[in-house]
């Protein structure tokens, strides 16, 4: 209204033959203008995309419609070319079906509100029970043969620079080349893509005006992680399947998958080892005396008792009661990129959170820790820092860590010298030494258990 009341002063100006006033109005309107141009009008296109983005539509010719409309298009070049009115009559028929078929189909979707519930804590490798709940909101107008479908994914490919090393001469084999130097060079990758949430699609026949019905999909997913789903899409062939049209519903999800905490051969193996010195540890702690025994062979010749030795003629070791509760400090020191063969890297993960999820279920007082994770009692706050974590540069973990009373079960690709000795002196060392394995098969690889006493 400024712009335009200040063109219209400026006419008059013009008019009267005031040549300075005409330039300032007519300026004036201008820049007002400008900034309205710049202000408002990018503001009410967006409100229009989004409005346009949460009814977004997706459509796709079936096999049928391909055909009815080959058919279409042939039956109306006859009727163009004989005139006949009847065939006429009979083209603005079919058309006629396919607009029907479009304005169906979207009254048939435009009322329908959809919620996905997941499970809290999801383990891969487990199946899981993922709830959908699908509403008619529509008080007279009912829907038929309804989908719920994945969202589409597109590749997305982006210019990223790498490390790389320059060789001469280029044509010879790395070993035989005079010259190699680190360099940088850009290159067109593929992103990783989002894991997706929902792989399959679930079908509801029919749902009443006011209806609200429920599907109990089974879901399992494979490797640890997180999944996500910015939306889901809600598709249907009604009435006539000529063509499959797809609401798209901005519906958000994420699920983090937790590693597989099912024991291996490898947790299986370690394990007793573990708890036998764990046990050995937390019982020689106290100074009261609690029973005396017969003598195991994992006993410290100090334990022996003596006197009640010579007197029944086998060898007795006396056990001192705990001044204090179990205490157990899980450690997962996370190597180096290219550290780890990326195989070995995913079964250290593993076997750290299967003991993580064991030792949870003792009678143990028992904390986590991590790079880039404070201490923590929860394992659930382990298994999601295990569930993301990458090979990456990052401060050691045992530049932070102190000695305890606690007992450590460490698991890292550190040899046991490279540890403070007064850690590894209260510690079980799990060490995957990436030089020992340089390349083996993946069903070869062993992970290398060091007893620190």
């Amino acid at each position: 209204m400024l712009a335009f009341t200040a063109a219209l002063f400026s006419t008059v100006a013009r008019e009267s033959g005031n040549v300075w006033t005409t330039v300032i109005l007519a300026s004036a309107a201008l820049l007002l203008a400008t900034m309205v141009g710049l202000t408002t009008v990018p503001y009410l296109a967006r409100r229009v995309v989004a409005a346009r983005v949460r009814d977004a539509m997706d459509y796709e010719v079936t096999r049928a419609g391909l055909i009815y409309i080959g058919i279409t298009v042939v039956i109306g070049i006859a009727a163009i070319n004989t005139g006949n009115n009847l065939l006429y009559i009979v083209v603005a028929a079919l058309l006629s079906a396919i607009l029907v078929s479009g304005v169906a189909s979207a009254l048939v979707l435009r009322h329908l509100q959809l919620d996905v519930h997941l499970p809290e804590h999801v383990f891969a490798g487990r199946p899981l029970l993922a709830r959908l709940l699908l509403r008619n909101l529509s008080a007279w107008l009912p829907s038929f043969s309804i989908r719920v479908v994945p969202s589409k994914r597109k590749a997305v490919k982006r210019w990223r620079w790498e490390p790389y090393t320059l060789g001469l001469p280029r044509n010879r084999p790395p070993e035989s080349q005079w010259v190699r130097v680190p360099d940088r060079r850009l290159r067109r990758v593929l992103e990783n893509p989002e894991k997706p949430i929902l792989q399959q699609t679930i079908y509801f026949p029919f749902l009443a005006p006011g209806q609200e019905l429920r599907a109990d999909l089974e879901m399992n997913f494979p490797a640890r992680g997180c999944y996500r789903e910015k939306d889901f899409g809600l598709a249907t062939r009604f009435p006539f399947a000529f063509l499959l049209k797809t609401r798209r519903i901005a519906l958000a999800r994420e699920v983090i998958v937790y590693p597989v905490v099912e024991p291996s051969q490898e947790s299986l193996d370690v394990l007793p080892m573990v708890t036998g010195e764990f046990a050995a540890f937390v019982r020689g702690r106290g100074n009261d005396l609690y029973r005396i025994r017969e003598y195991m062979p994992e006993d410290s010749a100090r334990h022996v008792d003596w006197k009640a030795t010579a007197r029944t003629g086998a060898l007795k070791v006396r056990e001192f009661s705990r001044e204090d509760e179990r205490k157990l400090r899980i450690v997962f020191d996370n190597p180096l990129p290219g550290v780890l063969d990326p195989t070995l890297y995913e079964r250290a993960v593993h076997l750290a959170a299967s003991l993580g999820w064991h030792f949870h279920h003792e009678d143990v007082e028992i904390s986590y820790v991590a790079p880039g994770l404070e201490p923590t009692p929860d394992v659930f706050a382990f298994l999601h820092y295990l569930a993301l974590v990458e090979a990456q540069e990052a401060t050691s973990v045992f530049d932070r860590l102190r000695a305890s009373e606690d007992y450590n079960l460490i698991v890292t690709s550190r040899d046991r010298s490279q540890l403070p000795p007064i850690l590894a002196a209260r510690s079980y060392v799990i060490s995957l030494a990436a030089g020992a394995i340089p390349h083996p098969p993946a069903d070869s690889q062993k992970v290398m258990v060091t007893k620190v006493t």
